[in-house]
């Protein structure tokens, strides 16, 4: 199977069975959607199920694609998308297995908290937008897709995508602010 194919033209070969295609497909474009799944569950090993889930529905739907409509990764963003919204809208919350919580007692521990609970709230932050507009900041921060390309993902024009971005960032601003607000007052 030549690298010189497409992923569009590879579809058209997994279409039609051909295993060597799909495996083409799954290699190129695997570890770049298992990083988005990742984004959006924050659990790997869920990712990769998510992932593969996807893949699978591409094997058994791959002539449902229209290379018209949109480019392969444009779709696939979608599939893997709609499988990480799924998989969230099930999703039950679980305890935390005992000792999960252990004391670090390493000199660098103290920083190395600082920078986990900076992560850790801009992730609640991220995850307390709505659906769309986790999705949008997510496609466009974290995969590096330009606005155009986000906005064929999410199946709006280029303009509401990019409304939809600026109420994103905004939101987030509100709720970065307000936490700043309450910090500030807790220490006057």
């Amino acid at each position: 199977m030549p690298d010189s194919l497409t992923d569009e033209a590879l579809v058209a070969l997994v279409s039609k069975g051909n295993q060597s295609a799909f495996q083409k497909l799954a290699l190129r474009h695997g570890s770049r959607f298992r990083a988005l799944a990742y984004r959006f569950t924050s659990d790997m090993a869920q990712a990769e199920d998510l992932v593969q889930e996807a893949f699978v529905k591409l094997w058994t739907g791959a002539d449902k694609f229209n290379p018209d409509r949109a480019k392969f990764t444009t779709w696939f963003h979608r599939v893997v998308i709609n499988k990480c919204l799924d998989q969230k809208r099930k999703r039950a919350l679980s305890a935390l297995p005992e000792g999960y919580d252990a004391e670090d007692m390493s000199p660098l521990a103290d920083a190395a908290l600082e920078n986990t609970a900076a992560i850790k709230r801009l992730d609640t932050v991220l995850r307390g937008l709505s659906a769309r507009q986790y999705t949008a900041v997510t496609l466009s921060y974290f995969e590096g897709l330009t606005n155009r390309e986000a906005a064929d993902v999410m199946e709006l024009n280029l303009k509401a995508y990019e409304s939809l971005l600026l109420r994103s960032r905004a939101a987030m601003r509100k709720t970065l602010m307000a936490d700043k607000n309450d910090l500030l007052s807790a220490f006057a």
